[in-house]
């Protein structure tokens, strides 16, 4: 993908630049973030997931611990 498709898409969506990352770069910027960002960009990419607390815990049993976000995020772009 090209600068000019990139730049495309973020103005589009910056969620987006994400998945520009390396997998290092991807690990220093989750960091930064919060339970709630990663759940908020997981249900953004993977729209039909079970991501939130309540439908985790109805559907699965359980809910998603930030380590485990991080670990799914990076699945879904470097995959």
């Amino acid at each position: 993908m090209d600068l000019y498709e990139r730049k495309k898409l973020l103005e589009k969506n910056s969620n987006y630049y994400l998945t520009f990352l390396n997998e290092f770069d991807l690990r220093k910027e989750l960091e930064n973030w919060c339970r709630q960002d990663l759940i908020n960009w997981l249900k953004w990419n993977d729209p039909n997931g079970v991501y939130d607390d309540e439908e985790s815990i109805n559907e699965l049993g359980n809910i998603m611990s930030f380590d485990e976000g991080v670990e799914i995020i990076i699945n879904q772009i470097t995959c």
